[in-house]
């Protein structure tokens, strides 16, 4: 198995198996690494031969193609990790990925939305959809979407049982099939409350019918039994453009954004922002420091004694 198309497979099949990595991240590893045995091919050689100066000379072409420094740098993240797949399975005695260094990733904050525009979304998903049940849907989607931060992968594929019992609190699969709890905000509750209630209707009629409901909240005819995240995708944009936002500015992933940036705004401690996003590692929630540098810059402004506000108000 010296062959990289052998190498990446059984690295996949071991992120899949031992890892627990979500489908997502392994068909991102595939994309990553066809190109890079690929460019071994192109270039006469295999991942057993490949030295250090072969990776780099592909890292550069990356560069010359216009990359951006996030792409290249999760291109490098994948041949690091096949190349130590590679050596712990002594599949190759050395590890020529090891002492190289990425390009680092653009220090972009996230996009997110104001408070303003996500109230114009919920009430653009209350009237959105052609019959009563597709704007209770809707309506159940984006309130929980906007509630708890989840991962679009994670809202779509949401079984109906994690929604029973407390209505207070909602169980989320998350990444690795890590599990966490998140508290609904009234509205949410609301709004799974009559989502749950027209399932259930539903429901009955499908068993006078002898035919089995399905197991998710949001379920569909296609393939995967639920939502995808494409249709959500298109949903979303849809709302937007009757909220009178641009499209553009909307994704799932910014109501996410919006989440944690909200409730940092709000005085939300940064360490309960990572448990409700289901981050592994605080570094990744620090994305949303920026929020609490411009909190702390108000709050020095509107009550430092020497500030110009503070000596306006004692002027007073």
């Amino acid at each position: 198995m010296s062959g990289a198309a052998g190498w990446c497979a059984a690295f996949l099949e071991a992120q899949a198996a031992e890892q627990g990595a979500a489908r997502n991240t392994i068909d991102a590893y595939a994309r990553d690494l066809e190109d890079f045995t690929a460019w071994l091919t192109h270039a006469g050689l295999g991942a057993d031969t490949a030295q250090q100066a072969d990776i780099e000379r592909y890292l550069v072409g990356l560069e010359a193609q216009g990359l951006a420094k996030s792409t290249r740098a999760r291109r490098l993240s994948a041949i690091k990790q096949l190349y130590r797949f590679a050596f712990e399975d002594r599949l190759r005695a050395d590890n020529p990925a090891m002492r190289i260094k990425g390009p680092g990733r653009g220090a972009r904050l996230p996009k997110t939305l104001s408070e303003e525009e996500v109230d114009r979304l919920l009430e653009a998903a209350l009237s959105t959809g052609r019959s009563a049940r597709d704007r209770c849907r809707n309506t159940c989607l984006m309130e929980l979407l906007y509630a708890t931060g989840m991962r679009v992968s994670e809202l779509v594929s949401l079984p109906v049982a994690a929604a029973r019992g407390n209505p207070q609190m909602l169980m989320i699969r998350g990444k690795g099939g890590k599990e966490r709890m998140v508290p609904l905000s009234p509205p949410a509750r609301t709004a799974l409350e009559a989502w749950l209630a027209m399932l259930d209707a539903q429901a009955e009629l499908d068993r006078a019918k002898g035919q089995a409901p399905s197991p998710y909240l949001f379920a569909s005819s296609g393939a995967s039994g639920h939502l995808t995240r494409h249709r959500f995708y298109a949903l979303i944009k849809e709302l937007a453009v009757a909220a009178g936002i641009s499209p553009a500015k909307v994704t799932p992933h910014t109501l996410r954004h919006a989440f944690a940036t909200h409730l940092l705004a709000n005085g939300a401690d940064l360490m309960a922002i990572q448990a409700l996003l289901g981050h592994a590692d605080v570094a990744t929630t620090e994305i949303y420091t920026h929020v609490l540098d411009a909190r702390l810059q108000a709050l020095v402004h509107d009550h430092h004694p020497l500030s110009d506000a503070a000596q306006g108000k004692s002027d007073k």
